[in-house]
């Protein structure tokens, strides 16, 4: 297997505001009345996308997640690299720009390598967000609600619209039917693991928000969630590729890093 280490950088999150905002990267707008559009946010993933692709390359620290302190003036961000400290420090002093160090320090990046072999039948504590969307192959439509082919959408409101085409309240009726937002997340999540482990019963819905994302010249609102519990690895070298490239929709963009834990049972 190849090796992978996991990195992680410090940030001066106000700093990254100031960067995005000269550069327009990250902000998220919404059609308001007669077509003019309304600034809805700011989204720190695809600003983060753009910072450490500019300093240490594209995809190079890729999946990633960063995390605010409380008043929001520093951060921390987690990804995973096919490349060693050494290395990134030396990409970040050819091609950082001198604004970029005001926000992050390389000589702070720490790293550390990941296992190389992983056990077939292990159990590991996990946590990942993740934007739990579909794309929808053909127009979806139920009680006055409408997605047209393409759009990405919650994979709870399409499986409550799915079984419940008729209602006005597809929530209700999915809770009365024994299907919670977070089982219908967790099945998702073992979909798209693909055999590389199966993630194990108890899975939690630790935290659930909506959030509009910044891609292109569209802002669209989507589901914003954090799973933590236990898998058990089938397949090592599928796990390592679980692990390098993510899982999910918007990987680029701050979601999809599996941050592994101690398991709560061994």
């Amino acid at each position: 297997m190849s090796l992978l280490y996991l990195i992680r950088i410090p940030m001066s999150f106000p700093q990254l505001g100031r960067w995005a905002a000269l550069r327009n990267y990250g902000f998220t707008v919404r059609r308001g009345l007669k077509g003019m559009e309304n600034d809805a946010g700011f989204d720190e993933g695809r600003a983060l996308h753009h910072l450490l692709s500019e300093t240490f390359g594209k995809g190079i620290l890729h999946p990633f997640r960063h995390f605010v302190a409380p008043g929001g003036m520093h951060a921390e961000v987690y990804a995973y690299s096919p490349i060693d400290a050494v290395r990134l420090r030396e990409a970040a002093q050819t091609y950082a720009l001198p604004e970029t160090l005001e926000i992050i320090d390389p000589a702070k990046l720490a790293a550390k390598a990941m296992p190389e072999v992983w056990r077939t039948g292990r159990r590991l504590g996990f946590e990942i967000r993740v934007r739990p969307v579909s794309r929808i192959h053909s127009l979806l439509h139920s009680a006055g609600v409408a997605f047209a082919k393409g759009a990405e959408v919650d994979v709870f409101l399409v499986e409550a619209l799915r079984r419940f085409p008729a209602s006005e309240n597809a929530d209700a009726n999915m809770l009365k039917a024994g299907r919670t937002r977070e089982a219908v997340y967790a099945d998702w999540l073992a979909e798209r693991m693909e055999g590389a482990a199966t993630p194990q019963p108890g899975i939690r819905l630790t935290r659930f928000q909506r959030l509009r994302a910044a891609r292109g010249g569209s802002s669209p609102e989507g589901p914003d969630a954090i799973l933590q519990g236990d898998l058990i690895v089938n397949d090592p070298e599928r796990f390592q590729a679980v692990l390098a490239q993510g899982v999910g929709r918007h990987k680029a963009y701050g979601f999809g890093m599996l941050l592994l834990r101690p398991p709560r049972s061994a």
